[in-house]
């Protein structure tokens, strides 16, 4: 039987050293996903200002919270697919825009209903969001840089949460909702004309250099491979192992993205300017938990030498456990104590969220990196539906959060057990057997 021929690909260039500018591109990554976010937790910030302006109920207010999320959702994997045909800056910008016009127009909606279809039109204008800044970190950046490039973007998510939930609330108390909705519609097109300045594709793209890989290989192999059809990709358990933890890790991030300063308001008898400014306690943490362990942590002990699969593999699954910390906050009878859970379950959950945003990369080629990126996030966005929905109908049925809190830490289980069965190893996914159609068992 004759060996199997290499995949194609050219020769070889001369080796350079990776640009320096692609520490501005991650800060640029990370401004964006900060603005991204102010658009999403502006909702939750204007709950009782919406309750009186639209006079919705919790279940009504619940599918607000997910109406983002079925577009965003719908998006990902046609999304993944025109990130690696069209790339990073081309898609970005439409997406920008989008979402700064969808911003704009929820400051304006009349009635719930067309304050319902800008969420909609939210959602697709920020689908490309993290898996355009996964792939763009997988091409800007060596392997062993990819987690701290990765927790800039990733931990910015957490700070919106932690400085615009009392940023806007302030602003909402002090001017209202519409123009807290205004605000961050103009934030969004400053980031507009920043990233139309600011980004370009890397150059190797073109092949001119290349940096060498955790595996031993070179990122010029990645550039040159071919694309795994999203149905190949589909069939992998590396993949869907990603995609099922990621799942569980976003029904927590998307419960207190949307209901968490409404549950301290509401179980814990404290002001919804309390409310706000005690909502800011766990974002900041797990923002720090992300740069510092998720982030720094893991590059440091992958330099030291340690096994790169070992050292991400720990922290993802070390992280994920704290998550089930979550189910703290059902019991929780004062301020602190709901606190204290929260923040562990989140704070963990962030220190594993850098490793897991950077598996596109470590898990497939550049020329797919982009589509698996889009099927994490799919997984995502069905948790960030069913989150809000779902809390909305418990809390509504049972007047109590209990179970609302105890279901995600069941979920978060389920991510857990995908790790150790479907993802094992973080490394390359077999091309040649993914575009046979052979999953690696």
């Amino acid at each position: 039987m004759s060996a199997e021929a290499p995949l194609p690909g050219p020769p070889a260039p001369e080796p350079d050293r990776p640009e320096p500018y692609r520490w501005s591109i991650g800060l640029l990554l990370g401004l964006g996903v900060l603005v991204n976010y102010f658009d999403r937790v502006n909702l939750a910030v204007s709950h009782d200002a919406l309750v009186k302006s639209f006079h919705v109920t919790p279940v009504v207010f619940g599918q607000l919270s997910a109406a983002y999320s079925w577009t965003y959702a719908a998006c990902q994997l046609p999304t993944g697919m025109l990130l690696d045909s069209f790339g990073v800056r081309k898609v970005s910008l439409l997406s920008i825009f989008i979402w700064g016009a969808a911003s704009m127009a929820a400051a304006f909606a009349p009635s719930v209903l067309l304050f319902f279809a800008a969420r909609l039109l939210l959602g697709i204008g920020e689908a490309p969001t993290f898996p355009a800044s996964a792939k763009a970190v997988g091409a800007w950046f060596p392997a062993h840089e990819r987690s701290f490039a990765t927790a800039i973007f990733d931990s910015t998510a957490k700070l919106a949460n932690a400085v615009g939930v009392p940023l806007l609330g302030l602003l909402l108390l002090q001017i209202g909702w519409r123009w807290s909705f205004g605000f961050t519609a103009l934030l969004s097109f400053a980031y507009l004309i920043l990233f139309a300045a600011g980004y370009r594709e890397p150059h190797r793209f073109s092949l001119r250099n290349f940096m060498p890989c955790d595996s031993g290989g070179s990122d010029l192999e990645a550039v040159a491979a071919p694309t795994i059809p999203l149905r190949r990709l589909l069939c992998e358990r590396k993949v869907l192992g990603a995609a099922i933890g990621s799942g569980a890790y976003n029904y927590v991030f998307y419960l207190l993205l949307t209901w968490l300063p409404t549950y301290l308001d509401q179980t814990q008898h404290i002001t919804l300017r309390q409310s706000f400014l005690f909502t800011g306690v766990p974002w900041l943490v797990a923002a720090a938990c992300g740069l510092l362990i998720g982030g720094l942590l893991v590059d440091w002990l992958i330099q030291r030498g340690l096994d790169a699969s070992t050292v991400r593999r720990t922290v993802l699954i070390t992280g994920t456990c704290c998550g089930l910390g979550i189910a703290g906050a059902a019991f929780a009878h004062s301020v602190t104590s709901a606190l204290i859970a929260i923040t562990i379950s989140i704070g963990g959950l962030s220190a594993a969220s850098p490793v897991l945003w950077s598996l596109p990369s470590l898990l497939a080629p550049n020329s797919s990196s982009g589509s698996v990126g889009g099927i994490m996030n799919f997984s995502n966005q069905i948790s960030a539906i069913a989150a809000p929905i779902l809390t909305g109908l418990v809390v509504e049925w049972t007047h109590s959060y209990v179970y609302a809190f105890v279901i995600p830490a069941a979920y978060i289980l389920v991510g857990i057990v995908a790790y150790l069965t479907l993802l094992r190893r973080i490394e390359v996914i077999d091309v040649r057997g993914a575009l046979a159609g052979v999953s690696i068992p």
